[in-house]
């Protein structure tokens, strides 16, 4: 789908100049917005729109309203609570110094967990195979600035704009410690609207063989997947599922320390 580069309703000289650097990263067409609505837009440039605001950036779908745009989503409240006791810091034995990859970055919320305890001298990668959504969570990661404690977190992810089994082929066997899959839920959970706008354009791509060995392959200490608790993936590949009573979601862990 093609997606086009416009302003705010009343761009100011400022939004205009993002709006220039933002077509020239993305090599995208810029529009002028003439005081049109969303919806007018869409249907005069039949494409998606990445508009420019004064402190971020929102992806609209065609024939959505609705933006996607970033922030930090649970890690808000998460990384507030001793970080040992978070059910995915926790299922994955993630440690300080360790470095992490996010297979399914989304709003980057695990990401930012996942960062806030690796710290410093730890890593952390998150693939987004759309190109505009990975531009939008990696500006929105350096640029975000309401919630001070997780700055170093967030500037601290690497936002890969690839699928997961691309990027994955091209890392080295057991370079990774701790391997994240949160793949778009088969049975759509109605309290995640933070996700509508992305059902679409986003990658929905379910698990699949290829991707499992690969993540096997690269995985030093642990495979983690998080999935509907209807999933039937966690038996299919292996994982062992930690019910979390009175949730919609389980996480699924394979120990890596087996293949060593």
């Amino acid at each position: 789908m093609k997606t086009v580069i416009t302003t705010a309703y009343r761009p100011t000289s400022h939004i205009f100049e993002q709006a220039g650097r933002v077509s020239a990263d993305l090599s995208l067409e810029q529009i002028p917005r003439n005081k049109r609505s969303i919806e007018r837009l869409h249907m005069d440039e039949r494409a998606d729109l990445l508009v420019c605001l004064k402190e971020r950036l929102e992806f609209y779908p065609l024939g959505k309203n609705e933006p996607f745009f970033f922030h930090p989503n649970s890690a808000a409240f998460r990384t507030k609570r001793p970080l040992e006791q978070d059910p995915l810091i926790e299922v994955s034995g993630l440690q300080p110094g360790d470095s992490f990859l996010d297979c399914t970055l989304g709003l980057a919320s695990d990401s930012i967990v996942a960062s806030q305890r690796v710290g410093d001298q730890g890593k952390v990668f998150g693939c987004e195979s759309h190109p505009v959504l990975a531009y939008v969570i990696g500006r929105g990661l350096q640029q975000y600035g309401g919630m001070p404690h997780l700055e170093k977190a967030m500037k601290r992810i690497q936002v890969i704009s690839s699928d997961a089994v691309s990027f994955l082929e091209k890392l080295e066997t057991d370079s990774i410690d701790v391997i994240y899959m949160d793949p778009m839920f088969t049975e759509e959970i109605t309290e995640a609207s933070n996700f509508t706008p992305l059902r679409g354009p986003a990658d929905q791509g379910q698990l699949t063989d290829q991707w499992m060995a690969e993540a096997e392959r690269v995985a030093r200490k642990s495979i983690v997947l998080k999935a509907h608790f209807r999933s039937a993936d966690f038996e299919r590949f292996g994982f062992t599922r930690r019910v979390r009573p009175n949730t919609k979601f389980h996480y699924g862990v394979i120990s890596c320390h087996s293949k060593k």
